[in-house]
């Protein structure tokens, strides 16, 4: 089972991955751990990339695209695998595509889960963090047992800045503006399958298991 993963920040797509991982026995591929995971064990394609964050620049898609062939030529994905932060252009969507072609491993599904943007504001705005010893908490899903205060440590909790609402609504319109393009794409191949994501998790996960099931 070959999936991608499409949903704007506060989806619950972490979520969703670990548990389609579990149920298929394929990895969660995050753009972000292999790039950290390159860096960490200095590989040559991690050096590259290095060259040009050091630089201040993108790295380029044919980088890009190297270092996610690289991931999913891995033994763990002979079964198949769970992408999610890339593509994040169709130009990077095109490049994989033919990637996939080459190594004979096509797309099965690519999940948009759908979230109203006041769903995603009011769960990323109850996010709080211990000014203390930094543990994290939120106020809906695993509240503190009392208000403003941190169950691990007594230290006071806050609202971190990337956590006020002024910075997800920005966060929200950069997804849009850039996801768009490629939410159109995908339904063009008729690969997309859109998913509710505003219930609660369990039953987004009976959703996408409807869909990649069926």
């Amino acid at each position: 089972m070959n999936l991608i993963l499409l949903g704007p920040p506060g989806a619950g797509k972490g979520t969703q991955a670990e548990r389609l991982g579990s149920l298929f026995a394929i990895p969660h591929i995050s753009t972000g751990d292999i790039f950290r995971e390159n860096l960490k064990r200095g590989t040559d394609l991690g050096l590259e990339a290095k060259g040009y964050m050091d630089r201040g620049e993108l790295v380029p898609d044919d980088l890009v695209i190297n270092i996610v062939k690289d991931r999913l030529t891995a033994g763990d994905c002979g079964d198949g695998f769970i992408l999610d932060g890339f593509p994040r252009t169709v130009a990077q969507a095109d490049a994989l595509a033919k990637m996939l072609a080459e190594t004979s491993m096509p797309l099965d599904h690519v999940l948009n889960i759908q979230v109203p943007d006041e769903v995603v504001v009011a769960r990323l705005t109850a996010r709080r963090t211990c000014n203390s010893c930094g543990s994290v908490c939120h106020l809906l899903y695993d509240p503190p047992s009392e208000e403003g205060v941190c169950d691990d440590c007594g230290g006071e909790l806050y609202c971190r800045d990337d956590d006020g609402e002024d910075t997800v609504r920005a966060r929200l319109e950069e997804y849009k503006e850039k996801t768009q393009p490629l939410i159109d794409y995908y339904r063009r191949e008729g690969l997309l399958r859109d998913i509710d994501g505003s219930a609660e998790a369990g039953e987004v996960f009976e959703a996408i298991r409807n869909v990649v099931e069926g």
